[in-house]
């Protein structure tokens, strides 16, 4: 049976390229895991004051999506040299209320995507010192930093066999890395 995988894109922009790179890592999983990419782009700002008995249902389904799958992968731009504000606010959103975060032990793994040349350095190592505190064990290598990919897919959104392999490859180990950390 294939481990459900949550999947967080950080750019909420229709055509993006962090949505293109999601939608392959899920084509292109092995068989022992099922990709499913969460909305976050729903998601009031995170505010306790609104987070009560009733908290809004967006809060509600988020959480409970997270709660059932057993990892996650963030697929992330870099704004300013770190993560945007649609990421830092899903995972404000499944950490509360306090004591009962969705997060906890579940393994994660991060890749940036950027048309520049350091693929999302900042963004990836920001988000990674968030992941500790959230107790979320993470895949270190083979860290994944998808500069350029503005030439990694053509006219029709294909992606070139280069790139293909190179996130073949990364979520692989991710499959392999999440099977032993359970």
């Amino acid at each position: 049976m294939s481990k459900p995988i949550a999947v967080l894109v950080g750019s909420l922009r229709k055509e993006s390229y962090n949505l293109k790179v999601a939608k392959v890592l899920a084509l292109i999983a092995p068989n022992s895991l099922r990709l499913k990419i969460i909305e976050i782009g729903d998601l009031p700002l995170y505010n306790e004051d609104i987070d009560t008995q009733n908290p809004p249902a967006s809060y509600t389904r988020f959480r409970q999506e997270i709660a059932a799958c057993q990892g996650v992968i963030f697929v992330t731009p870099e704004y300013n040299r770190s993560l945007p504000a649609v990421i830092k606010n899903a995972i404000d959103v499944g950490s509360r209320p306090y004591g009962k975060s969705v997060w906890s032990k579940k393994p994660a793994a991060v890749i940036s995507v950027s048309p520049g040349a350091i693929g999302g350095f900042g963004a990836n190592h920001h988000l990674r010192q968030t992941l500790v505190f959230l107790d979320m064990p993470t895949l270190q290598q083979p860290e994944a930093y998808f500069g350029g990919v503005a030439n990694a897919f053509d006219e029709q959104g294909n992606i070139n066999e280069k790139s293909r392999s190179f996130l073949k490859q990364f979520i692989d180990a991710y499959a392999q890395w999440a099977q032993k950390i359970a």
